[in-house]
């Protein structure tokens, strides 16, 4: 539970922020600003998290922002973590049926489609996926990934399948602005996709370009962030979430304040309760930092 009643100050009980677009810079790091104002909320009382697409292994190096509690919900609702511990709270995952489906429906419409595994404690990659993370063990690049639900000693089950764009490998990270003609490939990419995969899947869409990112059914960041409020106590009324990307909207959706960063998606813009800075001005913790001021100023 959180145990400062801080019901009288105006403060939300809990902050939920999403992480690439939102609350990191665009070097992908927590400015010094941002960092302050995290632990001045957690000071306060108020609980944040973290609520990101991004797998266990990208989210270390975070792990001194979250404040004494260390939670973050990644891979886009499938696994809480805490970071602290390195203990999964929480997790979410497809069915082998439903992966072999997918898996079966991709590869007869996009046959050179590079797919990839993702699981809470693991990962899989098709031998033609690009390889961007060269400090992981190259034998994850060694068999088609259906190969691995037969594997001896398989991590748990896969909690999102990955699907890149066949015609172009897009640039690392994040691009939030693509030209016309990439985003219209994507978009055609993503239609194929979603007549692929069927009643198996549900496709969420992060900002990175030429990536289908396919989670289960029933399985988001609202979904997860619900789950976990619960736990916490807190009501839907008392979250403040933060997010840029459609596969916010959920989150933003569900909870009491859904707010919008600057440079969010158009669809995430207009349906924002709020839109505050650009990420790259630290917007969401200007916000923050502001509503904090107000709650805590003493009164005359």
């Amino acid at each position: 539970m959180v145990s400062t009643d801080i019901s009288s100050t105006g403060l939300p009980r809990v902050v939920a922020t999403d992480l690439d677009g939102t609350l990191l810079r665009s070097d992908g790091k927590v400015s010094d600003r941002t960092r302050q104002v995290l632990a001045d909320l957690d000071a306060a009382g108020v609980e944040v998290v973290f609520v990101t697409a991004r797998p266990p292994r990208w989210l270390t190096h975070l792990a001194d922002t979250v404040g004494g509690h260390g939670r973050v919900i990644c891979i886009g609702g499938a696994c809480v973590l805490d970071l602290a511990s390195g203990e999964t709270l929480d997790t979410c995952g497809f069915d082998d049926d439903a992966v072999r489906a997918v898996v079966t429906g991709i590869r007869a419409a996009l046959p050179h489609a590079a797919l990839a595994f993702e699981r809470p404690d693991g990962v899989a990659f098709d031998p033609h996926y690009p390889n961007r993370e060269p400090a992981l063990d190259p034998a994850l690049w060694s068999v088609p990934v259906e190969d691995t639900l037969r594997a001896v000693g398989t991590p748990g089950p896969v909690s999102k399948i990955l699907a890149l764009d066949p015609a172009f490998i897009p640039p690392p990270g994040i691009i939030l602005d693509p030209p016309e003609e990439i985003r219209l490939a994507q978009e055609q990419f993503f239609a194929a996709v979603r007549g692929a995969i069927g009643p198996h899947a549900q496709l969420a869409y992060s900002g990175a370009v030429g990536l289908a990112e396919l989670m289960p059914v029933g399985v988001d960041k609202a979904a997860a962030l619900a789950r976990w409020c619960a736990r916490l106590g807190v009501d839907a009324s008392d979250v403040w979430a933060f997010g840029d990307m459609p596969n916010d909207l959920p989150m933003l959706t569900w909870a009491g304040r859904g707010i919008a960063v600057a440079n969010a998606h158009p669809d995430v813009l207009a349906s924002a309760d709020a839109v505050v800075g650009h990420h790259d001005a630290d917007g969401v913790a200007e916000e923050l930092a502001s509503t904090l001021d107000g709650a805590l100023r003493p009164r005359r």
